[in-house]
């Protein structure tokens, strides 16, 4: 296959006009057939990698079943998400090991390549528990932990962790070479989440959402995160999670290689509003706000393709939005030899979009998606 005349996507962040070589399942410096896709006009990007998100279209990937997890992995495809490493919630032991013996034997057919895991509760703190079931919430150990690592067949790639419980620092520093260390659900002040970046932890589950605020007197995680030039910060922007000023302001703050977009999004995503879950606890979505009834913001309902042109909206430049959505999970995560940048010898996966930021084709693995 050849993409021809795209405004092509490069690993230093910019547009160029050029063209593409596909063979098989990768980008190439040779082409396997005579099949030209004529990209003309179009902006040729990377399929989108989302760390961090439960659920769509009526599934979530805390059901635990094949078919979830095919459902889910056919939506983000089309939705331009070509990789995805989803999240559990806070649940009992057994629960989890459900799910994560299922990512283990999940064989994708059709839809976004499974990469990992992204582990979110049960080590996360009452006070700022969010949409999570505080009653399977718990302190940290390491054995617990790599128990459930095993029975995933060590898919897990990332594990928040609220700094301030108990066991939590050392929790981190005896796990920083296994998995990245999140910090996250949490009241720790400035002090408490330094230290736990002095002890391993390397990024930052939804920064702004619950956690204590960026004060000028007490700058909490934020500040801390904003201190430590190695730490990574995911960003909801959905338009409801953060402000579009605050959204602005945090590029400004971090700059583009220290953010990575992420949906968080639940299963009421890619449906209309009503009742849904999130884990056992029941959630109403109106105008893409997923909500508890008592008013708790539970995830959201927009893919991570829409939170791309929603931060665009915002006065992000594409460039900029494009290589939070890419290279930086990809690089985060430890899958950039694979995947997060058009470069020969990675899986061949792109999207073209129009001028709009309209999805005009998704290529997964080589493959046109119909």
């Amino acid at each position: 296959m050849l993409i021809k005349n795209g405004f092509v996507f490069q690993e230093n962040s910019t547009f160029q006009q050029t063209d593409i070589s596909v063979h098989e399942e990768f980008i190439s410096n040779i082409t396997s057939d005579g099949k030209v896709i004529d990209a003309t006009g179009l902006y040729v990007i990377p399929g989108l990698i989302d760390i961090h998100f439960h659920g769509c279209v009526g599934y979530d990937f805390c059901d635990g079943t094949p078919e979830a997890l095919q459902k889910i992995a056919e939506y983000e495809a089309k939705c331009g998400v070509t990789s995805i490493i989803p999240a559990s919630l806070a649940l009992n032991d057994d629960a989890l090991l459900r799910i994560f013996e299922n990512a283990k034997n999940y064989k994708n057919q059709t839809g976004s390549m499974l990469m990992g895991i992204h582990m979110e509760g049960p080590y996360l703190s009452p006070s700022k528990k969010g949409a999570h079931n505080e009653a399977y919430l718990k302190t940290p150990f390491v054995t617990h932990f790599r128990s459930l690592n095993e029975k995933s067949g060590n898919m897990i790639k990332i594990l928040s962790i609220a700094p301030e419980l108990d066991g939590a620092l050392e929790t981190i520093e005896e796990l920083k070479e296994e998995v990245v260390l999140s910090l996250a659900h949490t009241s720790a002040k400035y002090s408490q989440a330094m230290e736990a970046f002095q002890k391993g932890a390397s990024h930052v589950t939804h920064l702004y959402n619950a956690m204590l605020p960026f004060s000028h007197r007490e700058p909490g995680l934020v500040g801390a995160a904003f201190d430590n030039p190695d730490c990574m910060v995911e960003l909801i922007t959905d338009g409801i999670h953060v402000s579009p000023t605050v959204v602005r302001a945090t590029f400004q703050m971090f700059g583009k290689d220290r953010i990575i977009l992420i949906s968080d999004s639940m299963r009421a995503t890619g449906l209309e509003n009503g009742e849904y879950t999130l884990g056992d606890l029941a959630v109403t979505v109106k105008d893409n706000k997923a909500t508890l009834h008592d008013g708790t913001i539970a995830g959201s309902a927009t893919n991570l393709m829409d939170c791309i042109k929603k931060a665009v909206s915002f006065g992000i430049s594409l460039e900029d939005a494009v290589t939070c959505a890419t290279i930086n999970p990809a690089k985060q995560t430890r899958i950039y030899d694979q995947v997060g940048s058009i470069t020969p010898g990675k899986y061949a996966n792109l999207v073209l979009l129009d001028k709009n930021l309209n999805i005009v084709s998704v290529i997964l693995k080589g493959n046109v998606l119909e």
